[in-house]
């Protein structure tokens, strides 16, 4: 489907809130065709958001642990690693 869209179950840490909303925005956007917001889309966008949100947040509640950790990392986590790694070659 969406190659943005990262698996979040199996993290360590677990996956939080922000990454899942991410993951919900990501998700909406490819289904709707809608990158950029109006004040047409916006409603329907946000509302369609936190339906996924919250029910991503209950799906990876309910599953049980997974074995194997993700291949790969969120977005969110990827850039949190590169600003590190850029503040640690800056000190």
């Amino acid at each position: 489907m969406c190659r943005n869209i990262t698996i979040l179950r199996g993290l360590e840490p677990p996956a939080t809130d922000q990454e899942i909303y991410a993951a919900a925005q990501q998700f909406v956007r490819k289904v709707s065709g809608v990158s950029g917001l109006t004040t047409a889309t916006k409603p329907a966008v946000d509302k369609a958001v936190e339906a996924i949100a919250a029910a991503t947040t209950q799906l990876l509640a309910e599953l049980p642990d997974r074995q194997v950790p993700p291949p790969t990392e969120p977005p969110l986590r990827r850039i949190a690693a590169r600003e590190a790694a850029v503040d640690e070659g800056a000190s």
